[in-house]
């Protein structure tokens, strides 16, 4: 499987990059390097513009701690519950002919179809004060629209796909004959590893960073429902740069230290391939 296949692993050298295929690499580096490296290295500048003490200022106030707090437990709830639906639902529609199968993976792709501001619309119209089940949640004490639990839901919505996406195309790759041959060779579990691995790297970033349909549901409510990325925006509509920067700048580093995390699986996972191979 291409996906999953290490370089080392083809039949044939690969032939030394002519002018285009430099050209090419130098235009992709200078992109990446223009949208990608420049903004990371700004932000961190203009997080430290005023000093050290500053920025430990204003990543440590209460509110900044409440909404890193809100985006982990968002993220730490929401990411165990898509990773168990995302392999059920895989090897659902890997493993058996049922009616509905359509159906299903048309509904796991829903949110990629739906604006997250129409998701959080949607909530809203079932949760909230005037919605669908609104008058009956106030009348048992229940809250979810400006509550943390809208917040998760929401984030469960946006994000639940991405483990599922991620291990349908691997499994059906993995047809009978080839699960009992890649069991004995030792490279089947690293397969579905990978895949599993990829959907609940991109889960996990889609949940610390969403930003339009929490935005919807949580009313704003300084340490109580605003997650990070809602934070950095009050902070700079507040003219609060160097806050706003600090904060945007802890959105960064959890994005770095995901990809290590990333990077660190795939060498392990390629020299655990290659130790399998016979």
């Amino acid at each position: 499987m291409p996906f999953l296949t290490s370089r080392s692993s083809t039949s044939y050298s690969a032939p030394a990059p002519g002018w285009l295929g430099w050209s090419l690499a130098a235009a992709s580096f200078a992109f990446l390097g223009l949208f990608l490296a420049l903004p990371l290295a700004l932000i961190a500048t203009e997080a430290l513009a005023k000093g050290g003490r500053a920025y430990l200022a204003a990543i440590s106030s209460p509110d900044s701690v409440a909404a890193l707090r809100l985006t982990l437990i968002s993220a730490g709830i929401a990411v165990p519950l898509n990773t168990s639906f995302g392999v059920a639902a895989a090897w659902l529609v890997t493993k058996f002919e049922f009616r509905g199968r359509g159906l299903l993976l048309s509904l796991i792709d829903l949110p990629f179809s739906v604006s997250p501001v129409i998701s959080g619309l949607i909530f809203v119209l079932l949760f909230g004060l005037q919605g669908l089940l609104g008058p009956w949640m106030l009348a048992h004490g229940l809250r979810i629209i400006y509550a943390p639990a809208g917040i998760i839901l929401a984030t469960l919505f946006v994000t639940f796909p991405f483990v599922a996406r991620e291990l349908i195309p691997v499994m059906e790759s993995l047809g009978s004959e080839e699960e009992e041959a890649a069991r004995v060779l030792g490279a089947s579990g690293w397969q579905v590893f990978w895949g599993l691995f990829y959907g609940i790297i991109l889960c996990n970033a889609r949940a610390m960073g969403e930003f339009g349909a929490v935005s919807v549901v949580s009313g704003h409510i300084r340490g109580q429902t605003n997650t990070l990325p809602l934070h950095v925006e009050i902070l700079y509509n507040d003219y609060s740069f160097g806050a706003a920067f600090a904060c945007a700048s802890l959105l960064a580093l959890l994005a770095l230290v995901t990809l290590g995390l990333k990077s660190f699986i795939e060498w392990r996972g390629r020299g655990a391939s290659l130790e399998g191979r016979p």
